[in-house]
């Protein structure tokens, strides 16, 4: 009613909730929030990752040196299949292979089959010479 209120320390309690897609912490006076909304792009970003991880699983079950080239053969459901054409220069790159192509039935030294978040997908190794 137009009077001049102070309030001291004492008089506040600073509380902090969760916002729905979002993860919020707090330390020493500091807060931080991350969105932590999976986009497809995220999604597709975290299969090519997955993808690889699984490829490099092969090559060391193959008896691969670290520097041997090799070809890969795969065979995905849909959206694991997107995810890896989207992201096909990345997974050469960090695999070292020098081909990397879809097949109907995947051969190769060694063909394993696994489940990425739901997703299906058959790999074939094979090292590639020179």
């Amino acid at each position: 009613e137009g009077q001049r209120v102070e309030l001291g320390p004492g008089d506040l309690e600073i509380t902090s909730e969760g916002i729905e897609g979002w993860l919020v912490g707090q330390e020493s006076g500091v807060t931080v929030a991350l969105d932590t909304t999976i986009t497809d792009e995220l999604r597709a970003e975290g299969l090519a990752r997955e993808t690889v991880n699984r490829i490099q699983h092969l090559r060391k079950q193959a008896g691969y040196d670290v520097t041997d080239r090799i070809a890969v053969r795969l065979h995905a459901t849909e959206r694991l299949a997107e995810a890896v054409r989207r992201h096909a220069d990345w997974i050469r790159n960090e695999t070292l292979a020098l081909e990397l192509e879809e097949a109907e039935r995947p051969a190769g030294d060694l063909v394993e089959h696994f489940e990425i978040d739901s997703e299906q997908v058959t790999v074939g190794v094979r090292r590639v010479e020179g």
